[in-house]
């Protein structure tokens, strides 16, 4: 990859993987951070992203977004990010694809129900749990559990958002098996996928929630910088019907967000002198995201969205039923564990509390569509929308 700046992460000098790993020429001329990307594109848990809440549980419409989607959407911004700041764009492209795998189905509502389960356990945490799932419950491989990621990919997975204080039960772990420097900051890489993520849900659970009719551009536009840009989309494009133009707010909208985030870290760079991959983790501060303008933006916004569309009582009512779901799941395999599969109910521990992590382990990797299929198998049919 050329055109990389001097605080981009190389390959040549990844911090390498828990396993060593032979090189094969008859894989393909690859580097370590292309390797990470394609594991995680060819693995499972990537795979049921597609029967995974984005905003909506299980969408009847074929247009809403779901996970998969969604981390499709994520990896294209922070490519175009990456690739502006000469950064790699392979490890930042992995690093947006994985990012949501550790969700279980249902969204929020099943990790809340999941984070119920176990409360005496140490509880659950779907980012702990991504990194879980790739460095343990994926087995492809003939000698060794997980993926057997780089260090830099499961670092960005792990602290993407900052350094960690307060580690979970699974990110302890993790970390326990390869030292991933907690404490410090991650890459711009990382940095980068996760204003990556913030833009795309901010913009595109938008479009969903206009979709789904549960948002109306009246209410949009009590919002002065959402009025303001669609006064000038309107002037614009003057001659074309209003419904036609809700598209080109979402994209004006991203095209703002990355522009300053383009400027805004840039000057970050300049302004504290950073010149290697060290110097970002030992910044003590988040180098990669919005300007403070920006960012009040973002969290007007984000207000806006929980108010109106995140806790629509449609919204919620879906919510509470995913989530009584994923409890009835989790009681009814501890008291009962032949119902799982003849594999997993084989390797159930008998002592907590790796027992319910084992469970919570399989319900996490359920997509809606199968946690729904099986609630009915076990308890009949269900009511409600989801």
């Amino acid at each position: 990859m050329t055109g990389l700046q001097s605080y981009a992460s190389d390959p040549a000098h990844s911090r390498g993987r828990l396993h060593d790993e032979k090189r094969d020429v008859t894989r393909g001329p690859r580097d370590d951070f292309q390797r990470d990307r394609d594991r995680i594109i060819h693995s499972i848990s990537f795979r049921r992203l597609r029967h995974k809440t984005q905003v909506f549980v299980a969408p009847d419409g074929d247009h809403y977004r779901v996970r998969l989607t969604h981390s499709l959407e994520v990896a294209q911004i922070g490519r175009t990010l990456a690739r502006a700041l000469g950064l790699n764009e392979d490890l930042t492209e992995a690093l947006c694809l994985a990012h949501d795998i550790g969700h279980p189905p249902f969204g929020h509502a099943g990790e809340d129900a999941l984070e119920e389960a176990l409360a005496d356990h140490g509880g659950f945490d779907h980012n702990a749990q991504t990194i879980r799932t790739l460095t343990l419950l994926e087995t492809p491989y003939p000698r060794w559990q997980g993926l057997n990621l780089t260090w830099e990919m499961l670092e960005g997975l792990a602290k993407h958002n900052g350094p960690v204080a307060a580690p979970t039960w699974a990110l302890v772990e993790a970390n326990e098996a390869m030292d991933l420097d907690l404490h410090s900051w991650p890459s711009l890489e990382a940095q980068v996928a996760a204003i990556a993520d913030d833009t795309a849900y901010d913009n595109h659970d938008i479009d969903d929630g206009m979709r789904a009719g549960l948002l109306t551009l009246d209410h949009l536009l009590e919002l002065p910088f959402i009025a303001e840009r669609w006064e000038l989309i309107s002037s614009r494009f003057a001659d074309v019907p209003q419904e036609r133009l809700l598209p080109e707010l979402i994209r004006d909208q991203i095209g703002l967000m990355v522009n300053d985030v383009l400027e805004t870290t840039r000057e970050r760079i300049k302004r504290i002198g950073v010149q290697s991959v060290q110097d970002v983790r030992d910044a003590g501060q988040m180098i990669g995201g919005f300007s403070d303008s920006m960012a009040e933006r973002e969290r007007v916004l984000k207000r806006f969205m929980y108010d109106n569309l995140y806790y629509h009582p449609e919204q919620m009512a879906a919510a509470e039923e995913g989530k009584m779901m994923v409890g009835d799941l989790v009681r009814v395999y501890r008291e009962q564990p032949a119902l799982m599969p003849e594999d997993w109910a084989a390797a159930l521990p008998d002592e907590e509390p790796a027992r319910i992590r084992h469970i919570a382990d399989f319900l996490a990797g359920m997509t809606d569509r199968y946690a729904r299929n099986r609630h009915g198998e076990i308890f009949g049919e269900r009511t409600g929308r989801v």
